[in-house]
């Protein structure tokens, strides 16, 4: 039997159950284990003659704590210590073992990064949705948000991050990148990411986005024209793209029909308010769009398992009070 440390014992002891212990509850139900430790294993290092790596499995969860909760890999450390509900769900405990320390929790993160495993993380994930009947259906849905990104030179370089820009959306300006990404019409979950400076036009990216199999491609008054670019040249898709404003106000009497539009374009902002709210993601946290695109992929990806869950749960005969 494994020996609980005081602050385990007094953990195990306590009454209320708080918000975070709920979400890594469900967390624990809906997420693909299994399917995400075969895409990474692969890569993994192997135990060898020196110092043993921690299991693949505490280190995924690790990764998966810091997407949450917007730590950053000292932040990371300092919690597993700190907080015990985290600790316990990354199966790590005071008295067996040791903590990884931050250069170890930024190393797993650069594997994933090196191999490029954020895409398959999404990968997986929607696979497993799809086999619970949350599959993609008929339609797409593109947008974009800019996600800031520090404009201050006080850095070692002394100066701003090459890769990131400045535009000017209404009557203010905004330094940072822009996450285009393209949803499932009827769900609202992410099938597509892409990570561009913020003076990248909307536009540009819908062909990135789209996964070939829709028949219908729903997005907002910043897509006008986007049927009449060249890379969407015969692509046999009925084009719903909102109306400008100065136009609007001369269609009133199908004022009904752009509202019925609007709630179906509305979905999309969804997975963004997911990222931004919920799991803190305001402010690129990396400099170089290779990095923040990785970790934008992988939040989109656990934000369709935020908005599944109920779905999820209900399946595994999870009760809900």
């Amino acid at each position: 039997m494994t020996q609980m440390s005081f602050s385990d014992a007094e953990y195990a002891g306590k009454r209320k159950q708080t918000r975070r212990e709920r979400f890594l509850v469900e967390m624990e139900q809906v997420v693909p284990w299994a399917g995400l430790l075969a895409l990474i294993e692969p890569f993994y290092p192997k135990a060898g003659n020196g110092r043993p790596p921690y299991p693949l499995e505490t280190m995924l969860r690790i990764h998966l704590l810091q997407n949450w909760f917007a730590l950053s890999d000292p932040a990371m450390e300092e919690a597993l210590y700190e907080i015990t509900s985290l600790r316990q769900f990354a199966k790590l405990s005071l008295t067996q073992g040791s903590i990884p320390e931050d250069t170890t929790i930024m190393n797993f993160r650069h594997l994933l990064e090196q191999h490029e495993l954020a895409t398959g993380i999404l990968a997986v994930i929607n696979g497993h949705l799809s086999e619970r009947g949350l599959s993609l259906r008929q339609g797409t849905i593109v947008d974009a948000t800019i996600i800031h990104a520090p404009s201050s030179t006080k850095n070692k370089e002394g100066k701003r991050d090459p890769e990131m820009h400045q535009t000017k959306k209404g009557n203010q300006y905004f330094f940072g990148m822009k996450a285009h990404i393209g949803a499932d019409a009827e769900s609202g979950l992410v099938h597509s990411v892409v990570g561009t400076a913020a003076n990248v036009a909307d536009v540009t990216q819908v062909d990135k986005l789209l996964h070939g199999e829709e028949n219908v491609v729903c997005a907002d008054a910043g897509y006008t024209g986007v049927e009449k670019r060249a890379e969407h040249e015969g692509r046999q898709v009925i084009w719903q793209i909102a109306a400008r404003r100065s136009t609007y106000k001369q269609l009133s009497k199908r004022s009904a029909l752009y509202k019925a539009k609007a709630q179906v374009r509305s979905k999309v902002e969804h997975p963004f308010r997911v990222i931004k709210r919920q799991f803190g993601y305001i402010k690129v946290r990396f400099r170089g769009l290779a990095k923040n695109t990785a970790q934008l992929v992988t939040l989109f990806a656990l934000s369709n398992l935020w908005m599944a869950r109920r779905h999820l749960l209900t399946d595994a005969g999870e009760v809900r009070l």
